[in-house]
């Protein structure tokens, strides 16, 4: 089922996407939490060492170094976050036998659906390149000990239906066993679900998502949402 699209004009003068900051627990995390980011192709232009954890400023690319937009901030947590965080832990019962049955609800979702709460997108420029980095964190969540049981990928591929798209997915070293599909056509997800960095309602996980369009598409998963 597809929704009827809306047009609409923006002037040339309109919005890009400046920055987000995101965040690692505490110290202990912050050179992991930069490698991670390096890992998935953001380019580092500053570290700042402070004594609460490093800071960092990341640039989608190259083209981004003197610009205001494309721009993630790294950096970690105040301690009144972590005080709240982890106050919110405790009077949950998160990961004990008292746990209240809302954690594990909000975590039925999330496995279920990446997409269901927060969570930031990344597009890239060649499927080949997608697979890489979804192919180096996998190794590096079995053998990195600075990620092992910390990394968790759930892939989407395509609705079926293009033979182009479906021929290349099948042939792809990540998508050929995915069993999940995305809502719209011509485009993957990959999402890169982590406790390195911290959001979300508990604080404990955030869910990077890393996206492909196919080329020549005027309709796609990015531009219209489809389900069923």
């Amino acid at each position: 089922m597809t929704q009827n699209i809306t047009a609409t004009a923006t002037a040339p003068s309109g919005l890009s996407m400046g920055h987000l900051a995101v965040h690692y627990y505490d110290a202990s995390d912050a050179e992991v939490a930069a490698k991670l980011l390096r890992a998935i192709g953001l380019v580092e232009t500053q570290m700042l060492p402070l004594p609460q954890g490093n800071f960092y400023r990341y640039v989608v690319g190259e083209n981004h170094f003197a610009r205001g937009d494309g721009i993630i901030y790294l950096s970690a947590l105040l301690e009144p976050q972590r005080i709240l965080i982890d106050a919110i832990t405790s009077k949950l019962g998160v990961g004990t036998a008292e746990e209240d049955p809302a954690v594990q609800g909000f975590r039925d979702m999330m496995s279920q659906d990446p997409e269901a709460s927060f969570h930031f997108g990344f597009l890239m420029n060649s499927l080949e390149e997608l697979e890489a980095i979804v192919l180096d964190l996998r190794e590096k969540a079995e053998t990195d000990p600075d990620f092992k049981d910390r990394i968790n990928i759930v892939l989407n591929r395509a609705m079926k239906g293009d033979a182009d798209v479906d021929a290349r997915l099948d042939a792809s070293p990540i998508y050929a066993d995915a069993t999940r599909f995305a809502y719209g056509r011509r485009g993957v997800q990959a999402f890169i679900e982590t406790d390195i960095l911290r959001s979300g309602q508990l604080g404990d996980k955030m869910v990077i998502e890393l996206d492909y369009v196919f080329p020549d598409s005027d309709s796609h998963i990015l531009s219209v949402v489809e389900f069923g």
